[in-house]
This record gives C-alpha cells, structure tokens and sequence, in this order.
C-alpha cells in the first residue's frame, strides 16, 4: 500500500480520536467510583414535573 502523508494523518488522526474517547470512559468510569451513583442513591426527589 502506497503510504501517502495524507494517509498517514488520517491514521494518525483516528488513533487520536479513538484515544480521546477511551480517555475520557476512564476518566467517567474513575469518577463514578469517586462520587458514588449520584443523586438518587442520597435522596429521592419524587414527584410531579412541573
């Protein structure tokens, strides 16, 4: 295959994006443990919707 500079930012680029996302799952994962399952575990706010 002929290895272009384009083809090579292309790779380049969804590597990036792809390290992005697995970034930020960690970082949401790791927080969640940090912070517990949120609001609704503390206090129920039942009720009607305004």
């Amino acid at each position: 295959m002929y290895m272009d500079a384009v083809v090579i930012a292309g790779i380049v680029a969804v590597l990036l994006v792809l390290g992005f996302f697995v970034g930020v799952g960690l970082f949401v994962m790791k927080d969640q443990k940090a912070h517990g399952r949120g609001p609704k575990e503390k206090g129920k706010q039942g009720g009607k919707p305004v």
